[in-house]
């Protein structure tokens, strides 16, 4: 009897297993649909040691040798990811399933360099998110107010031009270190926007901005860096051995105590103008400071640390993407003297006077997009997460997958650009294709919901500064080397800057030669 009824659990041993695997896959999301091609990983690590330095190039690479140039399945040690390389995929993610894909995947170090995500950025889905992001669009980074910020925008050019030269005039061989100049104009910017002109003395404005500029490449050291505890959470106490949880807080802790003196330097101008009109003067803190003042209609609360936390974003994105875009757009033009030559034509005749600034001209606008097609300042967009297990394309995405868009890809699809790799700023001139979103062939600054705000402001800034930077000078390689031997290697982290920093020689234009 006993026999008999060891063979019928045995038979019924089967059926058991059917069905709870049958349960724990419906639980995740499993049904008929076939997964994304995946290539072969590792045993623990899965594909990890795939990714490589420059994560962008690593992972199309790794799409074309497996026919995934659509979507791309990985394991990330414990965590499942998917990467779309083509603007199909873009589209599908951001676009038909933007709802589904609309939220982040938790960073620990996010975590603590954002106050627990009070920020715009990397806040998960959620009323706090929806909040900031409706405040931002239309009352901080709107295209109204970035237009409001000219001003500030022309002065720091005045401030760069006058650098270049005196580092030119002081150099034997009048050799600029461009990349500094850049980035010095870039943090001038956003720190006038954010933060205000003329309200400390000028030795503590210099301080400030060298502080905001170290508090800036810390975040994205830290956020471009690998943490145990983020592919692996039963190993999340491994993070406190490599010192990535200590360096954040201590960043954090920089950034507050310096955010928090300009906050309230701000509150007490408030206080000092007593209700004075000072509308000219206002920047993104006077604003923040406003809304928070102002009952929200729907109840929403403007918390202290969400302002100092948006405030963070705001340095950060804007100093790093406007740089980057800068330092590569005029590397290129360097590398191809025909197109410098053009837009130098361009502007010189639509601005002759000298000292004068630009507004934008058609070929310096596609001169910006191509450089962004080619060099987008995340190309490897920041990651969502999947909310619930849906269909893209046709294969099935579970729910809890992160989510990568590789911008750099997308930019160089043979499908949607002729000679993709080549640089070539007429393929813009009569192309209804731009950068705002709309078109997945291009998406520098990502798309739908998670687009970029500060896009608007940003292409402002390195539209006027270009414009002036090839305008007031010719610019040549160092050592009477040719343009093509112009080094175009990327470093690595989450934005990419070149690798090596941008040295030429700047000779200001001589008007009278032909004025």
């Amino acid at each position: 009897m006993a026999t008999v009824m060891e063979l019928s659990s045995l038979l019924l041993l089967p059926f058991l297993l059917g069905i709870f695997y049958l349960t724990k896959f419906r639980a995740a999301g499993w049904n008929a649909r076939p997964l994304p091609p995946a290539p072969r990983g590792l045993p623990v690590i899965g594909n990890l040691h795939q990714v490589g330095a420059l994560p962008h190039r690593a992972l199309h690479a790794l799409a074309a040798a497996h026919g995934a140039l659509d979507l791309m399945r990985l394991r990330l040690g414990q965590v499942d990811a998917l990467v779309a390389s083509s603007p199909a995929a873009a589209a599908a993610i951001m676009r038909e399933h933007d709802g589904v894909f609309g939220t982040r995947p938790y960073f620990r170090t996010a975590e603590i360099l954002t106050y627990g995500f009070q920020d715009l950025v990397f806040a998960p889905h959620g009323e706090h998110w929806r909040h900031v992001r409706r405040l931002c669009s239309a009352h901080v980074l709107s295209a109204v107010r970035s237009r409001r910020f000219n001003g500030t925008r022309e002065r720091e050019v005045a401030v760069l031009v006058q650098a270049i030269r005196e580092r030119a005039s002081s150099s034997p061989a009048g050799v600029v270190d461009v990349s500094k100049a850049l980035y010095g104009f870039a943090n001038g910017v956003i720190c006038r926007a954010v933060s205000g002109t003329g309200r400390v003395s000028g030795e503590e404005e210099g301080r400030r901005s060298e502080l905001f500029r170290s508090l800036i490449e810390e975040n994205t050291a830290l956020l471009g860096g690998f943490c145990v505890g983020d592919y692996f959470p039963w190993l999340a106490w491994a993070d406190a051995l490599s010192g990535a949880g200590a360096r954040s807080w201590r960043n954090i802790r920089r950034w507050d105590e310096l955010l928090e003196t300009v906050v309230q330097e701000h509150e007490a101008r408030r206080r000092d103008d007593d209700g004075e009109d000072v509308e000219e003067e206002e920047d993104f803190v006077d604003v923040l400071l406003a809304l928070q003042a102002e009952k929200q209609d729907d109840g929403f609360e403007l918390t202290r640390d969400a302002i100092k936390s948006l405030l963070a974003d705001m340095f950060a994105a804007g100093t790093e993407t406007s740089f980057i875009a800068l330092e590569w757009a005029l590397s290129e033009l360097v590398r191809h003297p025909a197109a410098m030559h053009k837009l130098q034509h361009e502007v010189r005749g639509a601005v002759p006077a000298v000292g004068a600034t630009t507004t934008a001209t058609p070929y310096l606008r596609a001169v910006v997009k191509e450089t962004l097609r080619l060099h987008p300042p995340v190309p490897l967009l920041l990651p969502r997460e999947c909310m619930r297990a849906t269909a893209v394309l046709g294969l099935h995405v579970a729910r809890g997958t992160r989510v990568f868009v590789n911008a750099w890809a997308v930019g160089r699809d043979p499908a949607s650009w002729t000679s993709p790799d080549e640089f070539r700023p007429e393929r813009f001139l009569d192309s209804e294709v731009d950068l705002r979103g709309a078109h997945f062939q291009f998406i520098p600054f990502g798309a739908g919901r998670r687009v970029c705000p500060g896009l608007q402001f940003g292409l402002a800034t390195v539209e006027l500064a270009l414009a002036n930077l090839v305008r007031l000078f010719d610019w040549e390689m160092p050592d009477g080397a040719a343009p093509g031997e112009l080094d175009m290697s990327e470093a690595p982290g989450l934005t990419t800057r070149r690798r090596v920093p941008l040295r030429l020689v700047a000779n200001p234009f001589r008007w009278e030669k032909t004025h």
